[in-house]
């Protein structure tokens, strides 16, 4: 029988589709850009794969192309928390990059997803030549931030449409995920999973949003129609 050809072994270089939709290199000067496409590669994750795993040393820095992963942590008891989802536009894990670490969390597919790497010496190769490219990282890891202390909120909330309104603005970042427009492709089982709640109750809560005119329900995804209704949670 012949073994699953691993995520790294069906990597690729990519096509210049998969390049334009990628925010940063646009802020690359030729030289850089040169030097960054030639080291970026993509590869197609199956649901269920993982991207990252906690205490594996980093090799890449990460973002997704089309698709939609989960990131997430375990503790001693077997418990998972679920920081946030990633949709497509989305880069992750500059932090860990930086400091040339082990990652802290798991980053799993939720569906079959494309993801593209650039390997963690050409991300500091270009940390030090690249102005416009510093500037993107730490804008990301400013926003992050908040990121992370707004889902330590969610985890707390015990009102379910407040939690998937608030989760759902996570994901309608336009810093964190510039390139993910109005719509979010997404399914309530993959809204579950993020947010920790049931899919009828996820259900009921997308409901009551699109009653109050804060999201529309579209074929295989949702639609944002007051994005500042769903991060405050007043509606």
């Amino acid at each position: 029988m012949t073994p699953d050809v691993t995520l790294f072994q069906r990597r690729r270089p990519l096509n210049a589709a998969e390049l334009d939709v990628i925010p940063w290199l646009k802020l690359l000067r030729t030289e850089e850009r040169e030097r960054a496409v030639d080291d970026l590669k993509i590869s197609d994750a199956k649901s269920g794969d993982y991207i990252c795993r906690t205490g594996r040393p980093v090799t890449y820095w990460f973002g997704v192309v089309d698709g939609l992963l989960k990131m997430s942590s375990d503790n001693a008891e077997g418990q998972t928390m679920t920081f946030t989802g990633v949709p497509p536009g989305g880069w992750f894990g500059e932090g860990t990059a930086l400091k040339r670490e082990v990652y802290r969390y798991n980053i799993q597919a939720l569906r079959k997803s494309m993801v593209a790497g650039l390997h963690v010496d050409t991300f500091h190769w270009l940390l030090d030549h690249s102005i416009g490219f510093n500037r993107f990282v730490m804008n990301q890891l400013n926003e992050r931030l908040g990121q992370f202390i707004a889902a330590r909120e969610i985890d707390r909330m015990t009102n379910p449409d407040i939690r998937v309104a608030r989760s759902l603005a996570a994901l309608f970042n336009p810093v964190l995920y510039p390139g993910l427009g109005e719509v979010l492709r997404i399914t309530q089982q993959e809204l579950a999973y993020l947010v920790g709640l049931s899919r009828q109750r996820v259900n009921e809560a997308l409901t009551t949003l699109a009653a109050k005119g804060i999201i529309q329900v579209e074929y295989g995804g949702l639609r944002v129609l007051n994005l500042q209704a769903l991060r405050t949670g007043n509606f």
